[in-house]
């Protein structure tokens, strides 16, 4: 009998056992697998939840109809040409302290050998992290990651001494919600008095010997922390500045979501030129459409994607809408942003 109950309880916690696909396989299982749909009359039951980009969880969608006719043209985001992956690409750039937001642009771009380049939102030369550098046809995207949330993780210097930590905590959260800033000497836009939004913000650590304290800030686009630091020295009565800053997240993309180096930018390319090996390219270049998955979207026919296209002259190369409010796709084309207006 206790042989029994040993063997039972056994497939008991087998069966309890769920099958699931660890984070490090998902890359290697997208890049061997087609994830085609095929055409067919009814809706085809499938399990989306691990297919890459824009059609993961495809089967949730409210789906009319899963016929099409297959074209010949184009390709998956992970397929496409070195060429075309480069060009409709972006890299979530570990930006270094000195050089200005400008300056690495710049850089890559000759890096890569392409007609243009743009980021997501300029940091000072003295702040690092995370810089969305969007490659020559993704750059059209620059515009919604330029106007996305962005995090933060800062060094304020206090001038004189405070009671205890939970004064400077208290400081900080107080500072949340809508506030009133103006730009600091050193920025390069006009200063005028504006509001910015702070949505959230903690204290991390506080060292009272030296009078420094790390904070984090989750943020609208637009927020001068160099300000906030100063706003914050103000309210605890004894002064305060801002003496290092680092960008942890910009839009949906952070510093754990293949964040690379201007190194692995110039090994990548340098790889790709002498061994024709483009793998490292590909890990450092990530295809547009990843930009997107936040976004409402509505994945249309390939053939009615076609025909939609076919007056313009490349089909891509006319960033006619300005504000993403419905992003439209299809399984093979770059897909396409519209703004919805009232009827």
């Amino acid at each position: 009998l206790c042989f029994c109950f040993q063997v039972n309880s056994a497939k008991k916690q087998k069966k309890k056992k769920e099958k699931t696909v660890s984070d490090d396989d998902v890359g290697d299982i997208q890049e061997s697998g087609d994830f085609l749909i095929k055409p067919e009359s009814k809706v085809a039951s499938l399990d989306t939840s691990q297919w890459p980009l824009l059609l993961k969880n495809f089967d949730k969608l409210n789906i009319r109809t899963a016929h099409y006719t297959p074209l010949p043209n184009g390709s998956n985001p992970l397929k496409r040409s070195i060429q075309d992956y480069v060009r409709t690409g972006f890299i979530n750039l570990d930006k270094p302290a000195n050089p200005s937001s400008h300056e690495v642009v710049a850089w890559i771009r000759r890096i890569l050998r392409v007609e243009k380049t743009g980021h997501s939102g300029t940091l000072d030369p003295k702040v690092t992290g995370c810089l969305i550098v969007c490659v020559d046809r993704a750059t059209r995207l620059v515009k919604s990651q330029q106007s996305a949330g962005k995090e933060y993780v800062g060094i304020v210097r206090l001038h004189n001494a405070i009671e205890n930590e939970h004064t400077l905590a208290r400081g900080i959260e107080t500072l949340t919600g809508a506030l009133f800033q103006r730009p600091p000497l050193i920025a390069a836009v006009k200063r005028q008095l504006r509001v910015r939004t702070v949505y959230e913000s903690k204290l991390i650590e506080y060292d009272p010997e030296r009078r420094l304290g790390i904070f984090w800030v989750s943020c609208e686009a637009g927020t001068y922390i160099r300000t906030l630091c100063v706003h914050l020295g103000l309210l605890l009565g004894v002064g305060g500045q801002m003496q290092e800053l680092r960008r942890v997240r910009s839009g949906v993309l952070g510093e754990r979501d293949n964040l690379v180096t201007m190194h692995d930018v110039l090994d990548a390319q340098w790889q790709y030129d002498h061994n024709k090996d483009e793998t490292y390219l590909r890990r450092v270049i990530y295809p547009l459409e990843k930009l997107l998955v936040s976004h409402k979207r509505l994945v249309m026919k390939d053939s009615a994607m076609t025909y939609y296209l076919s007056p313009l002259t490349d089909g891509f190369e006319k960033p006619h809408f300005l504000h993403i409010h419905v992003l439209c796709s299809c399984l093979k084309f770059p897909p396409l942003i519209f703004q919805l207006l009232p009827s």
